[in-house]
């Protein structure tokens, strides 16, 4: 028996002693200063980060399309090659379809908004007159006349700037439909090549559960919304068309409100707007006007609150908070396409807090 002045042998040293020290903290300013200089880089990549996850995005609407016809032997290039072509045909049919009506409605837009702006006028003009009564008093009281400082406006108008934005809108698709088709052949491999870079097998067995699950998660969500959306969409179109709107003006007004809804919060709100204006130009009676905004807020109330929460469940609920956050943040760095993506992206760092150990409290924090 070893006395108590002797060491103890290096097996039969206390538990507490084999455990390794803790990881230092990182300081607040520290960690402040790193998120700012990964929102300024996300910020400053745009050119480079938007066409990469506009392509992930379509990646994982197509992944599941894929999947099935992998299940007819077809060889994964062909069934990419096929989602990616019926994609882009029924995109250019679409589009073929809504032209017309939208250059109409863009080149009817002046005159219409000259004559709603009469009518606004009309409406408004006791809190005009009241507002103008209110400014001669005060000018009165501190003695001011009425004279107004003349305004200076300036336009600029470069043509070689619209010029060399074309050139520059045609790469960008292009790089997106590129992408979108290489990640949709070769995502797996670039997947596996990734994580036989990892050191140890419990890295590589975290990495994978996570990936798989981004990949069905988001896949199912991404596809599972786009459904519910195109049924709107349709929906509202034919809504349109009872109130006697032309069928093709009623396709391009369905489409829009189908495209709005893939931004919570945002798109609606814009889509109601939209719909006003839409009333007050095309009817004269004010409660006939208000007919469009009724029938689109019904719509997306019956989707928003009863539809979607009993497709998905709460498996994928968010936070309204933290989503609106989240459309303020990706929507200030990248614009449309940022509020198109937050969502998809919202999603992924929910289910990455969720797998990590020691981060399921954040995970929870979403919901």
């Amino acid at each position: 028996m070893p006395s108590p002045d002797e060491p103890l042998p290096a097996d039969a040293q206390p538990a507490e002693a084999a455990a390794p020290p803790p990881r230092p903290r990182a300081s607040a300013p520290l960690l402040l200063l790193s998120i700012l200089a990964v929102g300024f880089t996300l910020w400053a990549a745009q050119p480079v980060l938007l066409p990469v996850l506009l392509a992930m995005f379509f990646a994982l609407v197509g992944n599941p399309i894929i999947r099935l016809l992998r299940r007819l032997y077809l060889p994964r290039f062909i069934a990419a090659l096929i989602v990616l072509l019926g994609g882009l045909t029924g995109t250019a049919l679409l589009g073929n379809q809504l032209l017309p009506p939208a250059m109409e409605w863009a080149r009817q837009a002046p005159r219409e908004m000259r004559q709603m702006a009469s009518k606004l006028h009309a409406l408004t003009k006791p809190v005009q007159e009241a507002n103008q009564a209110a400014e001669n008093f005060a000018r009165a009281a501190g003695g001011t006349t009425g004279k107004r400082p003349p305004i200076m406006l300036t336009a600029q108008d470069d043509p070689y700037r619209r010029l060399l934005a074309t050139p520059r809108l045609l790469a960008s698709i292009l790089a997106v439909v590129l992408l979108t088709f290489f990640f949709m052949v070769y995502g797996d491999n670039l997947q596996r090549n990734a994580i036989a870079l990892l050191p140890s097998r419990q890295q590589k067995k975290l990495t994978v559960g996570i990936l798989q699950s981004i990949e069905s998660e988001v896949s199912r969500y991404v596809l599972t919304i786009s459904l519910i959306n195109l049924v709107v969409g349709m929906v509202f179109a034919g809504v349109m068309y009872v109130l006697k709107f032309p069928l093709d003006e009623a396709l391009l007004w369905g489409t829009l409100v189908a495209l709005l809804n893939f931004a919570p919060y945002v798109g609606p709100l814009i889509g109601m707007m939209l719909m006003l204006l839409v009333g007050f130009v095309t009817f004269d009676d004010p409660w006939q006007s208000l007919l469009p905004a009724g029938a689109y807020l019904a719509l997306h109330t019956l989707e928003g609150q009863l539809i979607t929460p009993i497709v998905l469940g709460r498996r994928m609920a968010l936070s309204p908070l933290v989503l609106i956050l989240a459309l303020m943040l990706f929507g200030w760095m990248w614009g449309i396409i940022g509020l198109l993506l937050a969502v998809p992206l919202l999603v992924c760092i929910k289910l990455v807090l969720a797998k990590v150990e020691g981060m399921e409290g954040w995970a929870r924090l979403l919901e």
